[in-house]
Order: C-alpha cells, then structure tokens, then sequence
C-alpha cells in the first residue's frame, strides 16, 4: 500500500479518531485540544511534544490529501477539525466499530498484539473475546482497498503476532535477533489513565472556552 501518512499525521488521524468516539461532546476539534489530544502521555506510544505549528502543518498536508475538515461553529472564530478519512460520505474507508477501535489504536500507539488491541479498545469497542480482534484483523488485511494492516514476523521471545498498520507504508519488520521491545506489564484498561485521558480533554475545552471568553471581552473593549 503507497504511504498516506508520516508518523505525525498518523498522530493527528488516530487522535481525531478516538475523540470522535470517546468526547463526542467536545468534537471537532480545535487545533489546541487537537494538540494537548496528540501529545497525550496515556495511550500513546511514542509520547509526543508536539507544538501547534507541527500539528497545523500536518493538518495542512491532510488537507491537501482530502482526508480532513476544518470549519468555525456559528458564533465563533475557532476553527475546528474533524477526520473524514473514515466512516464518512467522503471516504471509500467505511469501518465497523471494531475496526475502528484497532485502525485507530494501531495509528495512536503503533504495532500491538491482539491481546494487547483487545485491553486497550475499552473506550473504543468492547471486544467480546480475541477471536472477534482477530476477524477484524483479518477482515482489514484483506480489505477491498488493499491490505491495511499486516502482520509482523513473531519477535524472539514473545509468543504473539504484533500487527501494524499500513497507511504509512510497508511495515518494518523487526531486527533479527534484537531484544524484544518492553511491553506494559498491565493487560487490563487502568481506570486512573482513562480518568487523566478525559481530564485532560476537559481541561483543552475549558482552556479554549477561556480564550473565546477573553477574546469576547478584548472585543468588546
């Protein structure tokens, strides 16, 4: 599959894709909660540090790719973004809940087991059990629009298949040899990361409900 991403687009997809789910009250998003949504420390891999001139300049590039949205609420200069690289009248990409769940995890948090998918979907799709990961899997590597996930070769010393995406390209498959990469020892959801994950979209809403309130008084001076 021809690379649609470099890794901070991916970032900028794969966040859009889980706010759409996760804060739909709080979606579109404005390039700040866009921002503080990429750079998050829980569910992330790598952590990012972003600024607002890199995620803009990615959302450009989706732009130009067709694969984003930008508009201003009624009332309000803030521009706000949403994705219609999926599920949308404008994209050929027409997910179910579970594929979903794991195209976005794989873009937020990189190649994983299905184990490791099904743990960490909570807030996306509950799973009811690996095989149901598994069928989804499946179903996007022989999706009509070509593979869009691949399995990588098994690791020395892991016992699952990890799983990648390919909207960035073909998959790196990993060294020879080399020292599996340390995985979370949690295999559960871990209630305190998600309480921070929805405090800190809550903090990015109050943060831009400040600055449109700041704004409105500067006007009015």
């Amino acid at each position: 599959m021809e690379s649609l991403f470099d890794p901070v687009e991916a970032r900028v997809i794969g966040a859009l894709m889980e706010k759409e789910i996760t804060t739909p009250d709080h979606y579109p998003l404005s390039l700040n909660a866009l921002t503080n949504a990429c750079n998050q420390k829980s569910n992330r891999d790598p952590v990012m540090s972003l600024s607002e001139a890199e995620v803009q300049e990615a959302l450009d590039s989706l732009h130009r790719k067709h694969l984003v949205l930008d508009r201003s609420g009624f009332g309000s200069r803030v521009v706000k973004f949403k994705q219609r690289f999926c599920n949308t009248e404008f994209s050929n990409l027409h997910f179910t809940p579970g594929e979903t769940a794991i195209v976005s995890l794989l873009l937020l948090r990189g190649p994983q087991t299905p184990g490791e998918l099904r743990s960490r979907s909570g807030r996306l799709h509950a799973f009811g059990s690996l095989d149901e990961v598994q069928r989804c899997l499946e179903a996007l590597a022989g999706s009509e629009e070509g593979p869009l996930v691949a399995a990588l070769p098994r690791e020395p010393g892991r016992r699952e298949i990890r799983w990648a995406h390919r909207f960035g390209g073909e998959p790196a498959a990993p060294v020879g040899g080399a020292a599996p990469a340390v995985e979370p020892a949690a295999v559960e959801p871990d209630p305190a990361l998600e309480r921070i994950e929805a405090l800190e979209a809550r903090v990015a809403d109050l943060v831009e409900r400040l600055a449109r309130l700041e704004r409105g008084q500067d006007a009015d001076g």
